[in-house]
């Protein structure tokens, strides 16, 4: 089955104990982090002193996607806040190698995220190093956004690219019920999404829809 990562940027900051404890009971998989510099992309979101305050509300995996310039300044911090798998994006660093290896050398499950016009073959030579590929189908930094198709195929071909391996495939970017269809016809694992289950307060259908 599919797995539903909610965006925490969606939540309502006021609350944050409360959201996270109402997905947990609404069945969400784990609680996604968008980290943002305000240099890699226009916003600025939040870092480890906020995801280290909300850890011990839940035992969910915290996914934190990167989407920053110079991602290895913040490895160390993230991985003593607690969370269990850090997405970098292909296009921030040169050396991506080298970087990957020291994510999984602090214990943690590594990711790389693509934006909608990076080519899926720039992962071809780190996909032992990889638990997961995140497929942007917006461009990063702003939530809201509208679905961009071409993300369907780079999906499929990521299917076959990481057939061989134990790698999963998560997208981001306007998944509702309908694209999330799409998306997992074509092999996705992991589903993140926002203003989708947050739409409404009722979580639970709003995940289950997306199932």
């Amino acid at each position: 089955m599919v797995l539903i990562a909610p965006s925490l940027l969606s939540a309502d900051f006021s609350r944050l104990k409360e959201e996270i404890t109402a997905l947990e009971k609404a069945g969400a998989d784990m609680i996604h982090l968008d980290i943002m510099d305000g240099h890699f992309v226009p916003n600025l979101t939040f870092g480890a002193p906020i995801i280290k305050s909300i850890r011990p509300i839940t035992n969910l995996p915290f996914d934190a996607h990167l989407m920053v310039q110079n991602p290895e300044n913040l490895f160390e911090s993230l991985a003593h806040a607690g969370v269990n798998c850090i997405t970098i994006h292909a296009e921030a660093v040169t050396h991506l190698d080298r970087v990957l290896t020291q994510i999984k050398t602090l214990g943690l499950r590594a990711g790389v995220a693509l934006n909608p016009s990076t080519d899926e073959n720039k992962i071809k030579y780190v996909l032992d190093k990889l638990d997961l590929v995140l497929v942007m189908t917006v461009n990063p930094g702003f939530g809201g956004q509208s679905f961009i198709q071409s993300g369907v195929t780079k999906i499929e071909r990521l299917k076959k690219m990481t057939k061989d391996y134990s790698i999963k495939i998560e997208v981001d970017g306007g998944i509702n019920p309908l694209t999330a269809a799409a998306c997992i016809s074509a092999g996705a694992d992991i589903l993140v999404a926002g203003t989708a289950v947050f739409k409404t307060n009722d979580y639970q259908t709003n995940i289950q829809a997306l199932r």
